[in-house]
């Protein structure tokens, strides 16, 4: 079994989930009050209901607002995602060889680079969106934040696995014997778990939120004094909605692509294993199949099951709460 058919099929899934996804969304039966002729439908409604709400949303607050939610929720779960990385390496490395103080090492540093994974990753989303949806927003904010995610991941992840003591020796180290290119090593499988999973994770919950508005949602009624129609009220998801929402979109992005998070893994910290190192993503794939079997591919899942499903809803339940706050100063 080749990693190249592997990988195929792996997005040839990510995009079936992600077109059944929309299928449903765009075919789920809607229940009409009045005659045909003079409702507008309410998938419509909702669509310009999200663009009158986002263009109340100054840019900057929903930047300033993904940035935060966003550096929040990875601080509070840094020894769950050190836990994660301690669990994919090569070696399988454990607590007992890193010290305890591994679940924290470098967090205030590398959890500071999240402020502007998050604000890159929701402004781009916000202002792509309303003109090509959140299939195309999603994977341009994710491709757009790696520019910022990748150096953290690579230096968290030496933290994590003892290669160096503090974030500035491996600054520092990083930069004096590989150069700039060293923050972004790895970057292609970086960037190919980071784009599928992205687009899955806020599709998903961009799916689930309209879902739960149309549920929620008033019929529409007849004006008796004009004779036209009112529009329908449309209620907002509420925080726990906005949190079970990122839980449940985040957990269906984790399997698609937890493979992917391995080999970026494995690539990342070969500087702490004695072993032969990788020459490629597609050898690093091929190797853990032809020695390890493909059940090495989901380690870790675990602890980044729990690690991604808080980070991502956590952030999506503060974002929403962080932009009101910032538009009722104005």
């Amino acid at each position: 079994m080749s990693a190249k058919p592997l990988k195929r099929r792996m997005f040839k899934k990510l995009f079936q989930i992600l077109v059944l996804c929309n299928g449903t969304w765009a075919s789920s039966p809607r229940k009409h009050h009045i005659h045909r002729a003079t409702t507008t439908s309410k998938h419509d409604n909702y669509r310009r209901g999200s663009s009158v709400a986002t263009s109340t949303m100054t840019m900057a607050n929903r930047v300033i607002a993904g940035g935060t939610s966003r550096a929040l929720a990875q601080a509070l779960l840094y020894p769950v995602d050190a836990l994660r990385t301690l669990a994919q390496t090569r070696d399988g490395r454990t607590l007992a060889d890193v010290g305890m103080q591994a679940l924290l090492r470098g967090c205030a540093q590398t959890s500071s680079f999240a402020l502007f994974t998050g604000a890159i990753q929701f402004g781009i989303f916000g202002m792509v969106n309303p003109r090509c949806g959140p299939l195309v927003a999603s994977a341009c904010g994710a491709a757009g934040s790696c520019l910022v995610s990748v150096p953290q991941e690579v230096i968290k992840q030496r933290l994590v696995t003892g290669v160096y003591g503090s974030f500035r020796e491996a600054a520092s180290t990083i930069w004096k014997n590989e150069g700039l290119l060293g923050f972004y090593n790895s970057w292609k499988p970086t960037v190919s778990r980071n784009v599928p999973f992205v687009v899955t994770t806020f599709t998903c919950r961009d799916i689930l939120r309209s879902r739960l508005k149309m549920l929620k949602e008033q019929p529409t009624e007849l004006n008796s004094k004009s004779g036209s129609l009112n529009s329908p009220k449309v209620a907002d998801t509420s925080t726990l909605e906005n949190l079970g929402t990122g839980v449940a979109s985040a957990l269906i992005a984790v399997f698609v692509t937890q493979p992917i998070d391995v080999i970026k893994t494995r690539m990342m910290t070969q500087a702490a294993s004695h072993a032969a190192p990788y020459t490629s993503a597609l050898n690093c794939a091929w190797t853990v199949l032809k020695t390890e079997g493909w059940q090495k591919l989901y380690s870790g899942i675990g602890q980044r099951s729990v690690y991604m499903c808080g980070l991502w809803g956590i952030t999506f339940m503060l974002e929403p709460m962080v932009t009101e706050y910032l538009d009722s100063k104005k």
